[in-house]
């Protein structure tokens, strides 16, 4: 799933980038694409518009796993009627049934929790240490979660990077054109050198504001995937562990 969401992100990068190459005028994309430059299409924009839109497929896949979780609970894996009591044994079988048969149970945190809760209470009779395996649990997810996130978190932070080092190669080629002894009497000197300048910092700029818009959806998709963890816990809370009694 994540090599092809990959490629998907990379061949989008490269349909873009040529769009953007043909739509904007050339102030546009001398700024977006550094365009003018001899090294074009292998320039440090183009890099940061490929690491964008991988940034955004890592975001999609975690979107749809955000989405897959919420569905979980409404797959009736346990009793919500206000009469059922859950005893060891008997009662569980079912419900156990019911999670290993999902072919989401090694996927998504219910079916996980379930099975978890279940096998706890079978061996331990005793409700309290069933609910303490939940919080357990909880917070191991929870910590999950915030791992599933390190490449994106990478991406965030390389984006500035290659901003930075775009800016930085920039300069360096303006000073180098301004020391060229050949273009000491040239008429357009200034002009070139500050132009060269301008697409340097634009760089910076490009990258500050993809980084920006990356950070905000992955809080925006992180803060999903929490939230469909704190409902599994309510879920196995009030339909399981509120239920369970031993004789």
């Amino acid at each position: 799933m994540r090599l092809i969401t990959l490629l998907v992100s990379l061949v989008t990068a490269i349909v873009v980038i040529a769009l953007l190459s043909r739509l904007l005028s050339p102030e546009a994309a001398s700024i977006l694409l550094d365009i003018n430059r001899a090294s074009w299409p292998f320039t440090v924009q183009n890099i940061l518009w490929i690491a964008f839109f991988a940034g955004l497929g890592e975001l999609s896949i975690r979107w749809r796993a955000g989405r897959l979780e919420e569905s979980q609970i409404d797959r009736n894996y346990l009793p919500e009627d206000e009469e059922t009591v859950l005893r060891p044994g008997d009662d569980m079988t079912p419900i156990y049934q019911k999670v290993r048969a999902s072919k989401y149970r090694e996927v998504c945190f219910v079916p996980r929790l379930i099975e978890r809760c279940v096998l706890g209470f079978n061996l331990s009779h005793s409700a309290d240490q069933t609910n303490s395996l939940l919080n357990s649990s909880l917070e191991l997810y929870l910590h999950e979660i915030d791992l599933r996130y390190n490449i994106i978190r990478y991406i965030t932070w390389v984006i500035p990077s290659l901003g930075f080092i775009g800016t930085v190669i920039g300069i360096m080629l303006a000073l180098n054109y301004a020391g060229d002894r050949a273009n000491v009497e040239s008429p357009d000197m200034l002009y070139q050198v500050t132009e060269r300048l301008g697409v340097a910092f634009s760089t910076t700029l490009l990258a500050l504001v993809m980084a920006s818009i990356l950070v905000f959806i992955q809080n925006v998709v992180q803060g999903k995937e929490e939230n469909a963890l704190n409902k599994a816990g309510q879920y196995c809370l009030d339909n399981l562990i509120n239920r369970l009694y031993s004789p």
